[in-house]
C-alpha cells in the first residue's frame, strides 16, 4: 500500500510576547465612610443616593440647637475674659508707673503683673472653649470628606445618631479611576523567570488590558502600579495592583474581571500547534513527528504555556521538526507516511 498521507507543520523559532491572564477584583481608588462626630437628630438629608457629591458638600443636617446655645455661652465667657484682661492690663500698666515713682511696693506691682498673666491665661481658655463650641456646631452639618459617588444612606430624617458610631451614615467612593487587584501565583512567577533565563527579556508590564465579566473587552488600558513584595502563605500568591481609568463608571467596586498583562519577550521561542500535541493516559504531552525516511516518530514533549492556539515548547522538539497535525488517527510510530506541509498548495 502507498504511504499514508499526513499534514505536518515544520517548527521554527520566533520572537514571542509572553502574556499572562490573571483574575482581578475592582476596588475604589478612594473610599470614605461618612460618620457623625457629634450626636443629634437628623433634620435633613441633603443629597440624592447614588449621585456624585463634591468634597465639602453638606450631606446631613443635625439638630444643632443645643450646640448653638453652648456656643453663645462660650462666646459670652470669652468676652468676659477679654474684659477682665483689659482691666488687668491697665492695672498692670499703672502699677509699673507707680513703682517708678516709688508710690507702691515691688510686691504690689508683682501681684498686678501676676493678675495680668492670669487674665491672659483665662482668655486663652475661654477662646479654646469658644472654638470647641463652634466646631461642634460645624460638626452638626456633616459634609462629604472627598468627591465621588455616594451610596445609599443608612439613616433617614428623624434618626438619632451619636458621635463615632460604628455604623457609617453613607459611603463615598471615587470612581473616575479605580484599582484592579490581580492575583498571581508564585509558581507562575518562577516559571516566568525560568522562561526568561532561557533566552528572553522582561517586559515593563506597564500596560494592562482587562475583560469584563461577560467576556467583552474593556476599551481603555490600565497601568501597573506595583507588585507586592510578600507572598500570601495561605494561597501561595501575591498582589499586582493596576490603575484603570473609569470615566463612564463602567467598573464598579466588587466586580470581577480578567486582566492580560505583558510579562516579557522570548527571542527564540519554539511554538507547536495544539492540534499536534496530545496527551497519553498518564497526562504526559506527546507529538508525532515525521523523522528520517519519512517514518513516524513518537516524541515526549515538555510545554510551559499556551500562546494563542499553540503551545510554547521547552523540550522534546527542535526547530525543523515536522509535527503531524492531521491524519493522526491513521498512523502509528514507525509507519512510513507521505507528509504535506499545512497550507501548501
Amino acid at each position: 500500500m502507498p504511504p499514508q498521507g499526513v499534514t505536518v507543520v515544520t517548527l521554527k523559532t520566533s520572537a514571542v510576547e509572553l502574556q499572562r491572564e490573571l483574575p482581578g477584583l475592582v476596588s475604589a481608588r478612594l473610599v470614605a465612610e461618612v460618620r457623625p462626630q457629634v450626636g443629634g437628630i437628623v433634620k435633613r438629608m441633603l443629597f440624592t443616593e447614588g449621585s456624585h457629591v463634591a468634597e465639602g458638600q453638606q450631606l446631613y443636617e443635625l439638630d444643632d440647637a443645643v450646640y448653638r446655645v453652648a456656643q453663645r455661652s462660650a462666646d459670652a465667657n470669652r468676652m468676659s475674659a477679654e474684659t477682665a484682661l483689659e482691666t488687668a492690663r491697665r492695672s498692670a500698666d499703672r502699677g509699673a508707673e507707680l513703682l517708678k515713682a516709688h508710690m507702691i511696693s515691688v510686691q504690689d506691682n508683682d501681684n498686678l503683673q501676676t493678675a495680668l498673666h492670669k487674665a491672659e491665661a483665662d482668655l486663652a481658655t475661654a477662646q479654646a472653649a469658644a472654638d470647641s463650641a463652634r466646631i461642634n456646631v460645624d460638626y452638626a452639618h456633616i459634609s462629604a470628606p472627598i468627591s465621588g459617588r455616594i451610596g445609599k444612606s443608612a439613616v433617614t430624617q428623624g434618626a438619632l445618631v451619636v458621635a463615632n458610631q460604628p455604623q457609617a451614615l453613607a459611603t463615598v467612593q471615587k470612581l473616575e479611576t479605580v484599582y484592579v487587584d490581580l492575583t498571581q501565583s508564585s509558581g507562575e512567577w518562577l516559571q516566568l523567570q525560568q522562561e526568561l533565563a532561557a533566552g528572553g527579556k522582561g517586559g515593563s508590564g506597564s500596560e494592562v488590558h482587562i475583560a469584563l465579566e461577560d467576556g467583552s473587552a474593556y476599551p481603555l488600558a490600565g497601568q501597573l502600579q506595583f507588585s507586592d513584595v510578600t507572598v500570601e502563605p495561605g494561597t501561595g500568591s501575591f498582589l499586582l495592583r493596576v490603575l484603570m481609568p473609569n470615566p463612564k463608571s463602567l467598573l464598579l467596586p466588587g466586580m470581577y474581571v480578567r486582566a492580560t498583562i505583558i510579562e516579557g519577550t522570548l527571542g527564540n521561542a519554539l511554538l507547536a500547534p495544539q492540534t499536534g500535541i496530545t496527551r497519553d493516559p498518564k497526562g504526559n504531552a506527546t507529538a508525532m513527528v515525521v523523522g528520517k525516511d519519512n517514518k513516524v516518530e513518537l516524541r515526549s514533549v515538555t510545554t510551559s504555556r499556551a500562546v494563542g492556539d499553540q503551545w510554547l515548547v521547552t523540550g522534546g522538539l527542535a526547530a525543523g521538526d515536522r509535527v503531524i497535525v492531521e491524519g493522526l488517527q491513521k498512523i502509528q510510530p514507525g509507519m512510513p507516511v507521505q507528509p504535506a506541509e499545512l497550507g501548501a498548495k
